[in-house]
């Protein structure tokens, strides 16, 4: 039986990745690197270390130094909240409030699991879906030694979580983190809410994809119930 629902953050409870792309996109040009915005949708998911590293090795041959790793964060940080600081803060994805509910209804614990160091957006979740998260239920760039597309998160999600990957459900947005949750063996829900073909989502191993989180919360009775009857 499903237990508990483990959710990514960025482009699935917030729509933050049009600020993640242009952010990081802009920072490390700064230091000599270089990304496009469709890289860093491909690349979602990963910790900010190893997006450094993944940019520092193709263009320098090498790791990124630790303190190379904290000015390009640094960086990056900076520019995302001026982002959203000239547009408002990064808007909660329309129709997740129903996922949420929907999963809350059930009596179903709720975990997130983020590749993200961002403190403005991990400081956004109360305030924006009261009483829907607990500290000791999250799972962030600070927990973890290898992000996604390694298993790691979502591994320690479940532990965290105290249940096994039969009793879960990942939703997640970006192909690293289906990827992720995959290898851990848990039922996967991809929702495609950026650029990517849903091609791209399959290929990483999602069991289901849905167009927005509206489609999900109108599917997510019925396929929890087919699940939890297989």
């Amino acid at each position: 039986m499903t237990k508990a629902f483990l959710f990514d953050m960025d482009g699935v409870l917030f729509d933050s990745m049009p600020g993640h792309a242009f952010a990081w996109v802009k920072a490390v040009g700064r230091f000599g690197l270089s990304m496009t915005a469709e890289e860093v949708y491909m690349n979602e998911g990963r910790t900010g270390a190893g997006t450094i590293n993944a940019l520092a090795q193709r263009t320098w041959g090498r790791n990124a130094t630790e303190e190379e790793i904290r000015s390009i964060y640094a960086a990056k940080s900076a520019i995302f909240n001026e982002y959203f600081l000239a547009r408002g803060e990064a808007p909660v994805m329309p129709g997740v409030c129903d996922v949420l509910e929907r999963v809350r209804a059930r009596g179903l614990q709720r975990v997130i699991v983020t590749g993200s160091g961002q403190h403005s957006l991990l400081d956004n979740l109360n305030r924006h879906f009261p009483g829907m998260f607990r500290r000791e239920l999250m799972v962030t760039a600070f927990d973890v030694k290898r992000g996604k597309p390694d298993p790691e998160p979502y591994l320690i999600g479940l532990q965290k979580a105290g249940i096994s990957a039969d009793e879960a459900v990942v939703v997640e947005n970006a192909p690293l983190g289906v990827e992720a949750a995959h290898a851990a063996g848990i039922f996967t829900i991809a929702v495609n809410t950026g650029p990517l073909p849903d091609a791209t989502l399959w290929a990483a191993g999602a069991d289901r994809v849905y167009a927005d989180m509206h489609a999900l919360a109108k599917a997510l009775d019925n396929s929890l119930k087919k699940r939890n009857t297989a």
